[in-house]
């Protein structure tokens, strides 16, 4: 088992193909696919299985991935300490997780920044809500995410910064929510069915949460995981949602969606960025760099006004946290 295979194993597990392993690893396919074989060669098992969606790792491959991934990162950042890289020439592949909302704005603003600073880094991004991302953290799968209101004591091996607050708003269409209205009731979440996440994200528990406290009974009319779902269902007219106007820009500059923040301590969120305690994993330089222009890019955005409603929390300074 060298490290050619196992570099092979993780480019096919995180891209799902193995021409786009080839060019994440600047080789050709025979290449790639002849050390998957090797290593399963050596291993006497399957690590992948081929189907309809791309190369699926196999009960040994789940089995193997997180460790290829610890030796990988340790040996990069030994060759890091021992031939350390000019900024401008930093290399790698760092995974960073962003959220649904405001993915679309960050990730814009992340690549453009990396290319120019960092060329040579490559970026790995996952979308996913903010419970996914903190376990795929928790797991080594991801470098660093941004994640809602997390609680520090929840993950002692976690760095959590907080970055900026942002409200919630109501939307709905246009012909419910009248945009002249700068706020509105809690009680206005009881005028028609929602359209939410599932029982188990935060955004469905701080909303039930708080329609409990006020005293305010809500239908749900459809829940859904995927944001794209979510705000399709209400442009249609099947109910209303609880979002950020981040979340909606679009929506709302074409005048198909209106939004009125919800008048309720509860409807404010923080949006964090969470990254792995030194003291619990070491990262790579290439890591530490990402993490600090990403920090910046948000600071830019909400600075800006880009990011809307959002308000600008964080007190550490942009080249000292990392």
């Amino acid at each position: 088992m060298d490290i050619r295979q196992i570099r092979a194993f993780l480019a096919v597990a995180d891209t799902g193909t193995v021409t786009r392993a080839a060019e994440l690893l600047h080789v050709v396919q025979p290449a790639v696919t002849r050390q998957i074989r090797l290593l399963e060669q050596e291993l006497g098992c399957a690590l992948f299985v081929r189907t309809r969606l791309g190369m699926q790792l196999t009960e040994p491959g789940n089995l193997l991935i997180e460790r290829a991934r610890r030796a990988v990162r340790e040996l990069d950042i030994a060759r890091e300490e021992i031939h350390p890289a000019e900024a401008g020439k930093l290399s790698g592949v760092v995974r960073i997780g962003l959220l649904p909302s405001s993915c679309d704005l960050v990730a814009d603003a992340l690549y453009a920044a990396m290319h120019q600073a960092y060329p040579y880094i490559q970026i790995s991004l996952s979308v996913d809500y903010s419970d996914p991302l903190f376990k795929s953290l928790i797991s080594g799968e991801l470098d660093a995410t941004l994640l809602y209101n997390p609680s520090a004591s929840a993950a002692p091996a976690l760095d959590i910064e907080p970055l900026l607050r942002e409200p919630l708003c109501l939307i709905g269409l246009p012909s419910k929510i009248d945009a002249r209205k700068k706020k509105v009731p809690v009680s206005a979440l009881a005028r028609s069915p929602l359209i939410l996440p599932g029982a188990h994200h935060r955004l469905r528990s701080l909303v039930e949460h708080a329609c409990a406290v006020h005293g305010v009974d809500i239908a749900v009319a459809a829940e859904t995981h995927a944001l794209p779902v979510q705000k399709s269902l209400v442009v249609q007219g099947y109910g209303m949602s609880v979002l950020p106007r981040v979340a909606v820009r679009d929506e709302l500059d074409a005048a198909t969606l209106s939004a009125a923040f919800i008048d309720g301590p509860e409807f404010i969120r923080t949006i964090a960025l969470a990254q792995p305690a030194p003291a619990a994993r070491q990262t790579s330089q290439a890591v530490r760099c990402t993490a600090r222009v990403l920090r910046d890019c948000i600071r830019q955005l909400v600075s800006d006004g880009h990011w809307l409603d959002a308000e600008w929390i964080s007190n550490l300074g942009t080249a000292h946290h990392v």
